[in-house]
């Protein structure tokens, strides 16, 4: 929006006898988009855009038309109107750039590179330092309004435990930024975005994932878990739910057959001894441990089943699969995926930030010690 803005391409308009300030017209930004490498070609283009209507970020200037359409018609952002909706996840993410801004333009910032356990993290901070600041710069008005905005900034994925074992406190623990603001974002980044509709269209979870070609007589897989509750967890090719989703993907170009599999037992009883919370899990001393697991998909995906909310956990492992191979295990916890802290978020939203992410998977797991 702010480089529309300074290329002139937002600006007041006249049509029909009427100006329309601070708009754009299509067609001059789809060839925008394509002039200034944000989209490869007129039809991503238009999807882009499409994701910001469907994010209430853009509209049609009458809100005349729903779709964006790459003519010469008259879209704004609803933040040069007026009409942005402002909700609390929005919210948070804009206090916490806007903190992050404040911090990182002062000469004697309490951001700093730090070392903890012969491990370096940058934009670190102490929980401490950060509630003096926020009472100093006057964005709080007492200690414990500050500690609030700290557990607010953690549980939406801005800041962290520098190894993910603590919530926010007002102590000498250390922290940082685990997004980085001023990191220049591409618009493409967009389309990884997760594809609900898709997900609840899928007769089963996207990640009962077998072989493209499995051995005859062997179309299942089984829960790496060594009791009686094992059970069969029925093959979905990942081909399909991509399909399902509408997305091309550059891994899977050929275009697959669309598998409808019988209903499934897919592990509906959980694997899990008893219910776990994230405040048990982060608490200060909780008997678990965080590993970074790297997962190269196959042909088809990763091959493991994710279950469960707040947090999810990991329902069942395909022992021949690349998930297996990474050293994931039934049990564990997903803390983030690809960088994104999902903790707080239900087992089909992480589905869909996997499914339609990278075919390379960084997924951070915590286990409990045994």
């Amino acid at each position: 929006r702010l480089r529309l803005h300074d290329g002139k391409l937002i600006k007041d308009r006249r049509f029909h006898l009427r100006t329309y300030p601070n708009c754009f017209v299509a067609k001059e930004l789809t060839d925008w988009l394509i002039d200034h490498k944000e989209a490869p070609d007129r039809e991503t283009g238009i999807r882009l855009m499409q994701k910001l209507m469907d994010h209430y970020i853009i509209h049609h200037v009458c809100d005349e038309h729903s779709d964006y359409k790459d003519a010469k018609l008259l879209y704004r952002f609803r933040k040069d109107d007026g009409t942005f909706p402002l909700s609390k996840d929005v919210k948070v993410f804009m206090r916490g750039q806007s903190l992050y801004e404040k911090l990182v333009s002062v000469a004697e910032s309490i951001l700093k590179v730090r070392e903890e356990n012969a491990v370096k993290y940058q934009r670190t901070f102490l929980g401490s330092e950060m509630v003096d600041w926020l009472i100093q710069e006057g964005e709080v008005e007492n200690r414990q309004e500050a500690v609030e905005l700290g557990r607010a900034l953690l549980e939406h994925g801005i800041i962290q435990h520098v190894s993910n074992r603590h919530h926010f406190f007002d102590s000498d623990i250390l922290y940082h930024f685990w997004i980085n603001f001023r990191r220049r974002r591409r618009l493409t980044e967009l389309l990884n975005e997760n594809s609900s509709r898709a997900l609840s269209e899928s007769p089963d979870s996207p990640f009962c994932l077998r072989k493209l070609n499995p051995d005859p007589g062997n179309t299942s897989f089984l829960s790496v878990q060594t009791n009686k509750e094992i059970k069969i967890v029925s093959a979905v090719r990942r081909s399909s739910i991509t399909s399902l989703s509408g997305n091309s993907n550059p891994y899977f170009s050929a275009a697959p057959t669309l598998v409808f599999p019988p209903v499934a037992e897919c592990n509906p009883k959980s694997v899990l001894k008893r219910p776990v919370t994230n405040e048990e899990l982060l608490s200060p001393g909780a008997p678990y441990v965080k590993k970074t697991l790297t997962i190269v998909g196959d042909a088809v995906g990763w091959g493991f089943v994710v279950r469960g909310g707040r947090p999810c956990h990991i329902q069942a492992v395909d022992p021949g699969g690349p998930a297996a191979a990474a050293g994931m295990k039934v049990c564990q916890f997903v803390f983030s995926v690809n960088g994104v802290y999902v903790l707080h978020l239900d087992y089909q939203t992480i589905s869909s930030l996997i499914m339609t992410g990278p075919r390379t998977l960084v997924m951070e797991v915590m286990e409990a010690i045994e």
